[in-house]
């Protein structure tokens, strides 16, 4: 049995060195990520479909309702800050002069930073660094305090 493992080691290494070095032989015989892994993968670097900011489902409600209210469709009001509320928030943004960037509903740093500046309006005194961080959530949370769907 040890010959025959000898055997299929040498045959192996052969294989790799001819196809370009040692690194391919243990390579070439590994196995393949398994499907759960992949999944796990592309979730890392999806962006979220809902991203409340760590609002409650009622305050979200609230920001859907604002953002309706002063003209700006955010689809079914649902207390979900999907892809279409965030597009809505990026529109308003931009119209207003505070470069949320594409309006492709994703909260990236630009996002961030147009609500920011928008929250600072309101004093709340945050830093406009893109990140939302507990200042920003606090903020954010407190403004949608109020109920804008009355």
């Amino acid at each position: 049995m040890r010959a025959l493992t000898k055997a299929f080691v040498s045959v192996t290494a052969a294989v790799g060195i001819a196809a370009g070095g040692l690194a391919t032989a243990s390579t070439a015989m590994a196995a393949p990520a398994s499907a759960q892994q992949q999944v796990v993968s592309a979730e890392a670097v999806a962006p979220l479909a809902v991203n409340n900011l760590g609002l409650s489902t009622t305050r979200a409600k609230h920001w859907q309702c604002w953002l309706r209210d002063t003209g700006y469709n955010p689809g079914t009001i649902d207390g979900q800050l999907g892809t279409n509320s965030w597009k809505a928030a990026q529109r308003k943004f931009n119209d207003m002069g505070y470069n949320a960037g594409t309006v492709d509903g994703i909260v990236g740093p630009n996002t961030i930073k147009a609500l920011q500046r928008y929250l600072n309006i309101f004093d709340y005194n945050l830093a406009v660094d893109g990140v939302a961080g507990s200042a920003t959530r606090a903020a954010f949370s407190d403004f949608n305090s109020v109920n804008y769907c009355a």
